[in-house]
C-alpha cells in the first residue's frame, strides 16, 4: 500500500525538488505541477509531487495522519 503525504518543499533543483516532513528529506519530481515555489505544500505519491495545497490544508491531513498512526 502506498500513501501520498503532504511535504513542504525546501530546495528545487530543475525539475526536482527537495521535501520535508518532520525532518525526513526526499527528492521528488515536481514535472506534474506547474509554478511550484520553495515553501510550497505537495502532496507527495511515489516520489512524484501531484498536487499542490494550502498550509491550513497540510497541516490538517498531517494532524488526521498522525491520529491515525498513534
Amino acid at each position: 500500500m502506498c500513501l501520498a503525504v503532504p511535504m513542504k518543499v525546501i530546495e528545487i533543483k530543475g525539475s526536482s525538488g527537495t521535501v520535508e516532513l518532520g525532518g525526513l528529506k526526499r527528492r521528488a519530481n515536481l514535472q506534474l505541477l506547474e509554478k511550484v515555489n520553495v515553501g510550497d505544500y505537495v502532496i507527495v505519491h511515489a516520489g512524484f509531487a501531484i498536487q499542490k495545497l494550502d498550509e491550513e490544508e497540510a497541516e490538517k491531513t498531517l494532524s488526521v495522519i498522525n491520529e491515525v498512526y498513534r
